[in-house]
């Protein structure tokens, strides 16, 4: 495989760069910025591209690919960016531009691009952890539409999504592939309560509640009960965006932590003169590049479009930056000192996206299985 970036690639990796150090400044620490700040970001990165940057060009996005979206999503990472990035536009808006009809793509795909919009889509059940083939969420038709009725959890940013992408079970039993589709669901239609909550890295998730929500026929997206793969597809892309992410998130670990280790002595002399130190230091820059040529590798698979390989590369970057994010932000932490635990360190709010990213559409022990079984 081919890693380098060519010239496009360079030019977005800066222009990206350049936007999260003016809207994502380092003084902030990561900390979560108030509801106004946050919608004038999201504003700001419609304006440069970013909400649109995969999706068709007819619906007011960039037409740009799984590469292109691994370039900013580790610039993001780098600056604790992005917010509902991923969750919105990578999945949900990757969902619908798949497999939703023309009039659907038409319909959200632009308010997408445009930041007038966003969507979330809604997989996770209780008791069920990463595996989203144990959906009993049911769906029923009911004369010339449909009616949902359980409830999801842990659906990221979905108390700021206008539009939920609900996966629910029209035919088959729990743990079957067959039966599941997936039905756009505003946020405001009758019987639908959202529950919002913070994740330990400061974002946003949401429990949602379905109660005799009554739908049309046009709000199923794609074929009643053949929609496992095209979610699969879409998940594998947000994971592929997040192991970019936690790449960026560990270059600046690693570059934290160098400068502290330069600035901050003890016993007269600084950090950095101490070997062991420089050992781990040098470990954290072998864990960054293995990160990097993997999440080269599953944006690569991601944008191939094979799924059998998508299934296979993705999943072992995303093992991969579970374990290795979780691992240097520990270290990171450590190599800090008791101030690395301290709020006003930048290194433990890294630290905790890492985790969190860990968590996301399916963790480094549950990738492992999905690995040995592909």
């Amino acid at each position: 495989m081919d890693f380098s970036l060519n010239d496009d690639h360079l030019a977005l990796r800066d222009a990206v760069q350049r936007f999260c150090e003016g809207e994502f400044p380092a003084e902030q620490r990561g900390n979560p910025a108030s509801p106004e700040a946050s919608a004038q970001r999201w504003t700001a990165m419609a304006g440069l591209g970013l909400l649109g940057l995969p999706l068709p060009v007819e619906q007011g996005g960039s037409g740009l690919g799984a590469v292109e979206v691994m370039v900013a999503a580790q610039e993001m990472g780098r600056a604790l960016a992005g917010d509902a990035f991923v969750a919105s536009t990578v999945v949900a808006g990757g969902l619908i531009a798949g497999c939703g009809s023309p009039a659907q793509r038409n319909q959200w795909l632009p308010a997408l691009a445009s930041g007038e919009l966003q969507a979330a889509l809604a997989v996770n059940e209780e008791g069920a952890r990463h595996d989203w083939t144990q959906t009993v969420c049911q769906a029923r038709r009911a004369g010339e539409g449909w009616v949902l009725e359980g409830r999801k959890t842990l659906v990221l940013h979905g108390d700021s999504a206008g539009l939920l992408l609900v996966l629910a079970r029209s035919g088959g039993v729990a743990g079957e592939r067959a039966g599941l589709s997936v039905f756009a669901v505003e946020a405001h239609t009758p019987g639908v309560t959202v529950q919002g909550f913070d994740t330990l890295d400061g974002r946003r998730a949401a429990h949602v509640t379905l109660q005799a929500v009554a739908l049309g026929m046009d709000r199923l997206i794609g074929d009643a009960g053949q929609a496992a793969d095209a979610v699969e597809a879409a998940l594998d892309a947000g994971a592929a965006a997040l192991c970019a992410e936690a790449a960026g998130a560990v270059e600046a670990l690693l570059t934290q932590t160098a400068d502290h280790l330069r600035t901050r002595k003890q016993f007269g002399a600084p950090l950095a003169k101490f070997q062991v130190l420089q050992h781990r230091v040098a470990d954290m820059l072998i864990a960054l590049e293995q990160l990097k040529s993997m999440a080269c590798a599953a944006a690569m698979a991601v944008e191939a479009g094979d799924p059998v390989q998508r299934r296979r590369l993705v999943s072992a970057a995303k093992m991969l930056a579970g374990q290795q994010g979780r691992a240097q932000g520990l270290a990171a932490i450590q190599m800090h000192g008791a101030m690395g635990m301290t709020d006003e360190c930048r290194v433990g709010h890294y630290a905790k996206r890492l985790m969190v990213i860990d968590q996301l559409y399916g963790d480094a022990a549950w990738q492992r299985q999905r690995l040995a079984t592909a």
